[in-house]
Formats: structure tokens, sequence, C-alpha cells
């Protein structure tokens, strides 16, 4: 190997020139090759996981799949929505409430929960299917574009939105930690080595061979993420040991004053090579036994960590020496004293005594193998990342709205009686940490028949009718059924009509309460076109009262068909009621000057408001307030007396909460340093009460204003800390 060492270090400028030209096409390849994001491809074919997925793509057209909550959009604009989502590239389809109940279908043959599991509140939820896998690019990019068209108002809860998350945040991040490596290396080799260039040295011949590393991956056509992420700094630790040990091995060849420079880094050299050899050789190895894993994502990591330590060698006996040598007047000029710490009274000890250090070593085993069997062990990868990230946003409002955090499709065997169907989601049912199950029976229903379900859930069979001779009882029945078909067709005009002024205002007339349940029947509209709407008393503002002959304002929250007509869903509870009030009676929200950006409600009691103008010359609050407050007064008039507190919208987040605890002064807003939607407010210690509200009501409505959690201490609990 003395050769081989004498040759380097004759040779070590085309060895640069080499070294520099060979770092055009690693680049090239590095920037080439693919990142896989889907770590399902890497698990083996034979797991019911990739056997579910291969059936959902082969015979559904179906990979991944996400749940998509939209906020603060009525009916019309979801359905529009939910159309642009169909439009994305690799969706396949989007399941919302009328893709499971269309409108035809009567309401009594559907079951009253159906609703409550695609809406709560102002929130809706859909479910997206894609054409490719979970973590497939086509899933990833059909995310991307999801979040771009819903906008603030959308949240996008899965899998598939994880790794679109984690993919961003693993490509901005690997840059800042790979530095953060190689300044810490720097600082920590320029203390304890004896020249403040060697740090230099060392990272650049390092950085070639991670370069070159990086680069040949493209002929392995991909690797994954995390072997992306990892590989550069993993190769930076494990390499690093070879420079100081050809370091340490050229400074002690030095000392022979035989020897210049070049003999002895040739002796270095030789003396490296033998020393690392089996070294790199036991951990080439052991790099390589990971490909023997059944996840064949050890493999990706393996075969590019075993190539990684090869180039590192090849580095360390080539390039590092031409660098040492190259710039020796520099490595000189910067020469320091060594501050590193002797062990020889240590290594003294241990050489006296070595059964009483064997002895506390095998004694320090038993709370180590403690340690190691007892330590737990996580599997939930959410809980890994930021919880800012808009995946673990969407799936804390997933929580919070629908009461779920992650779904999964169970696929059943189409031989399989519907009985044994029906126990077995009976029986998943009843397992912990399960919500419900839902399947087409559960979610619509035994009494809905096949023949009316929409054409994204059944089919509608068309049966043809040949002409033939009928009696009089026929023609009586089919008399009849033109009588009807011909009321039908009137119910649908009138329902095309009051469906099209869904989350609208609308006044009706009381015409009777029912003395049991305390609900109110009201006459909306004159004429044919008028129809008959219940206000049930959970849609009444506590303490109101009504009487027949009364005409009285209530929002439209739905229409549903009916058998004797269409059923009109209204509310006077509905923070929609307060929203459209102030729509006509104040003109600058009307023309969208000023906006509404969110309303908390405790009907017949107090209304939070948050307010925003789009023009700077614009008070928000004083237009909906009105000249002596007579916009305001007419709403609160027409509510019966309900309070109502106006406050201006604001992007911070603590001024925004300061401003919904009003009419209590705020001294200070701490928002959470974990980054949730919690917060501790400082409030002074004779307004607290005013703060919190009678009963809690201020603090409750300012919470569920402004969407955070709200802790509100006195002054002096401040001073205390």
């Amino acid at each position: 190997m003395l050769k081989l060492g004498e040759a380097i270090t004759r040779k070590r400028k085309l060895i640069l020139v080499v070294a520099v030209l060979l770092l055009i096409p690693s680049v090239l390849g590095m920037i080439a090759t693919r990142i896989n994001y889907d770590v399902l491809s890497y698990l083996p074919d034979d797991i019911q996981t990739i056997k579910g997925q291969d059936i959902l793509l082969d015979d559904f057209g179906k990979g991944g799949f996400a749940m998509v909550m939209v906020d603060g959009m009525n009916q019309k604009d979801v359905s529009a929505l939910k159309s642009k989502f169909e439009d994305v590239d690799h969706v396949d389809s989007v399941i919302w409430y009328d893709s499971i109940v269309d409108s035809s279908v009567p309401l009594e043959m559907v079951p009253g929960d159906v609703y409550k599991k695609f809406n709560s509140g102002d929130t809706t939820l859909m479910a997206v299917f894609f054409d490719e896998g979970t973590s497939a690019d086509g899933s990833l990019e059909a995310v991307a574009k999801i979040r771009q068209i819903g906008g603030k108002q959308c949240f996008v809860s899965s899998m598939t939105a994880f790794v679109e998350d984690l993919k961003e945040l693993a490509e901005k991040e690997e840059p800042i930690y790979v530095g953060l490596a190689v300044l810490l290396c720097c600082i920590i080799l320029a203390i304890f080595m004896d020249s403040w260039m060697i740090p230099v040295v060392f990272m650049a011949g390092i950085g070639m061979a991670i370069l070159y590393n990086l680069g040949s991956n493209f002929f392995l056509g991909q690797v994954s993420y995390i072997t992306k992420a990892l590989s550069a700094v993993l190769q930076l630790g494990v390499t690093m040991d070879y420079s100081i040990f050809l370091w340490h091995s050229y400074e002690e060849q030095r000392q022979d004053p035989s020897k210049d420079k070049n003999a002895a880094m040739a002796q270095a050299i030789s003396n490296t090579f033998a020393s690392i050899t089996g070294s790199s050789i036991t951990t080439v190895a052991g790099f390589l036994a990971m490909c023997f894993m059944t996840f064949t994502l050890g493999r990706d990591l393996g075969i590019v960590m075993a190539k990684g330590v090869i180039f590192g060698v090849l580095g360390c006996i080539t390039i590092l020496p031409s660098l040492i040598l190259t710039f020796e007047k520099a490595i000189e000029k910067t020469h320091h004293k060594n501050i590193t710490p002797k062990f020889d009274k240590l290594s003294a000890k241990i050489t006296k005594k070595p059964g009483i250090f064997a002895v506390i070593f095998i004694v320090l085993l038993v709370p180590a193998l403690f340690g190691y069997t007892h330590t737990s062990v996580y599997y939930n990868l959410d809980k890994s990342v930021p919880q800012t990230l808009p995946f673990a946003v969407a799936n804390e409002k997933l929580g919070d709205e629908f009461d779920m955090n992650t779904t999964h499709m169970l696929l059943v065997d189409a031989d399989m009686e519907k009985k044994d169907v029906d126990d077995m989601m009976s029986d998943i049912d009843k397992v912990d940490g399960v919500k419900y199950t839902m399947g087409l029976e559960s979610a619509l229903g035994p009494a809905v028949p096949d023949e009316i379900l929409p054409g994204e859930v059944g089919s509608i069979v068309n049966l043809p009718v040949d002409n033939v001779e009928f009696g009089r009882i026929a023609a009586g029945n089919g008399k009849q059924v033109i009588i009807q078909g011909l009321r039908e067709a009137e119910s649908g005009m009138v329902y095309e009509e009051y469906n099209s002024k869904q989350h609208e205002i609308l006044t009706g007339v009381v015409t009777r309460i029912d003395p049991r349940n305390g609900s109110v029947a009201l006459r909306i509209g004159t004429g044919a076109e008028a129809t008959d709407a219940i206000l049930t008393a959970g849609e009444q503002v506590k303490g109101e009262t009504l009487v027949e002959g009364q005409r009285i304002k209530v929002y439209l929250v739905d229409v549903r068909r009916q058998s004797r007509g269409p059923q009109v869903v209204i509310s006077r509870t509905h923070p929609g009621l307060v929203k459209r009030l102030f729509e006509l009676e104040v003109p600058e929200i009307y023309d969208g000057t000023v906006e509404i950006r969110s309303i908390a409600r405790e009907a017949g009691s107090r209304t939070k408001m948050a307010v925003w103008s789009n023009d700077a010359n614009v008070d928000p609050i004083g237009a909906c307030v009105g000249p002596r407050g007579q916009r305001v007064n007419n709403i609160v008039e027409e509510l019966r007396g309900e309070k109502i507190d106006i406050i201006k919208y604001s992007d911070d987040p603590a001024e925004y909460i300061a401003a919904a605890l009003a009419p209590a002064d705020v001294v200070e807003v701490r928002m959470a340093e974990d980054g949730s939607k919690a917060c501790r407010v400082i409030v002074p210690d004779d307004q607290l009460s005013l703060a919190i509200g009678k009963e809690g009501q201020n603090a409750r409505l300012a919470a569920r204003l402004v969407g955070y959690k709200i802790d509100i201490k006195p002054k002096s609990y401040k001073d205390e800390e």
C-alpha cells in the first residue's frame, strides 16, 4: 500500500481536478434521482394493507382517500366545490351527503343520523378517493391541489395529507439540519484539532464523497425520502473517524526527520488504509444486512449507506491527502495548541485493575437491560411532527367536529351473506376506539330500495312497457297515477323554489303550536307555492313566546322531499340567521365591503360577531352599528332583545382574542408555545368576572368565535409567576 500512497501524493493535483469534475455528474444525478414518498411501496405484497390497496385499485379504481372538511359554506357552494374537487387530476370520486341520499329519496325513508355524519354546525365533511395509492405521487399532488382550491376554509385529514406535509417539511428542513451538522462538526474539530483550517479540509473531502454517493443513487432509480433525509448526516458521522485517523497518522510520520511531507503522507495513507479496511468492511456488512429486511425500506437505506462508506474510504485515502498537501501552508499558519485532555492516568488505572472495571460494566448491564426492555415504543407518527402542520390542524378539527381521528376502508367478500356483514359491523362497533362503521345499509337503512339510489351509489333500473288495451279498473288506476304524477311535479317545482333559497331568511306565519312538544307550524309563501315548515322546540329561541297568526323571520337550513311535499327545515337559533339579518340591514356587508368572518351565538342571550373591512376607509364596526346604533338595534329588536357584541377581526391571534373578550380589558395574551390553538389571557383583577361572564358565557362565546381554548387569569396571578 506504500506504493499506492506514493502515487497518490505525486498525482495529488490530478486527483483534485478529477474529484472536482466528478462533482458535475454527481450533482446532476442527485437532482435526477426520484424521491419516493410512498412508504407503502416498501411493504411486502402479502400483508393485509397492501392486499386491500391492490383490491381497491384493481377492482374499484380507487387507492388512497382523504377526509376533507369545509367551513362556512352553504350547500350550493359545497356542491360546487365538490365538482371542482372531482375535476382534480388523480381524484377518482368525491362522496358527500348528496352522493348517498339523492334528493328524490323521501325523508321518512332516510335515517336521521345520515346528515349528521356529514355535517356538524357550519362544517361539512367529504370523502375524496384517489386513483393511486395512499402515498403515490399523484395522490400527493391531488391533496396539494385540493388545498389550493379550498383555501383557508378547507381542511384535509388523511395519511396522504400527512405524507404531503411530511414531504414539504423534509424538503424545507433537510438543508438546515445538514448545515447544522456540518457547523457543529467544524466547531468541535477546530477546538480539539491543532489547526483551524483542518475542519474546512475535512468537510471538503467528506462533502465530495457524500455528493458522489447521492449522485450515484441515480442508478438505483429512486430512493425513499427517509433515505434522502438521513444518508448525508449518517455518512458524515460514519466516515469522519477515517479522516481523523489519517490526520493523526500523518502528524506522527512528520515527527520522523528522515521523511518529508510527501513520504510522511504516503506512509500515513498506507497505515490508514490497512487500519480502516477491516472497520469499513464490517460497517458495510452491517448496512448490507439491512437488505434482508422484509420491510424493503431497510434495503433502500442499507445500499445507500454501504455505498457511502465505500466512497468515504476512497475519499479518505485519495482526496483528503491531496487536500492536506495542497493546503499545507494554510494549515500550518492556522496552527493552535491542542486542548484535547490527556487520559494517561485513566488508562493506567484501567490496565492495572481491569477486573474492577469489568465488574462495573457488567453490573451496569442490569439497569441497561431493564431500561431497554421497558422502553415504550410509539407508532403514532402524527404526534412526532409539528402540530401546526395542515394535516395536524385538520386531524384536530376532525376530532373536535365529528369525534373522529382516523378512517379506514374495510373490504368484504361479495359472497358474504348480508346478515354476516351486519353482525361483523356490529361487532366492530363494539371495539374500543371505534366510533362507528358505515356501509350502504347502515347509512340509508333497509327501507330505501336500491333502485332509487343515486348513480354514484346504486343504479336506476328502466323497464320497457309494451302498449296494451287496459280495462276500466286499469284505466282508473292509470288516472290516479297521472294525478299523482302531476302532484309530484308540482311538489318538485316547490322543492326547487325553496331549494334555491337555502341559507336565506324567510318570513312565515305561525299557523299552529303543538302543546305536546312545543313545535311551531309555519306557513311560508302564498298560493300554490306555499309550503308548511316546522320550527322544532330545539330550533326556537329560549324564552321567546310565539302566538298563532304572528309573522316571524326564520333561517332556511335545508329542504327535503316528502311524500306530502317538500319539508323546509328552519331555525331561529342558527348563527346564519344573525349573519343574514346583518346582510339585509347593512349595505356594506351586502356589497362585500365589510365581511363577517365569524359568529358565535347563544340564541336568546348573546351573540359575538367578528367583522372585517376590505376598504381601509370603512370602519366595519361602525358600519354594522349604524348611525346612533340604528342598524344593530333593528336586529336586536328582531331577535327579541338578544345582545350582540361586534368586534374587529384580526389576523393576529393575540389581538383577535383580546378583542373577542370585550367588554373586558385584556392586559396580555400568551399563545401556547407548542403551537396548539390554546392561550392564556391576563386581565385586571377587577375585570376577571367580566371577562368570564355570567356562567362563563363571555369566555365561552369568545373561545368559539376565535377557535382557541382560552384560559383566563387575573393580573395578580401573572405577578406571582
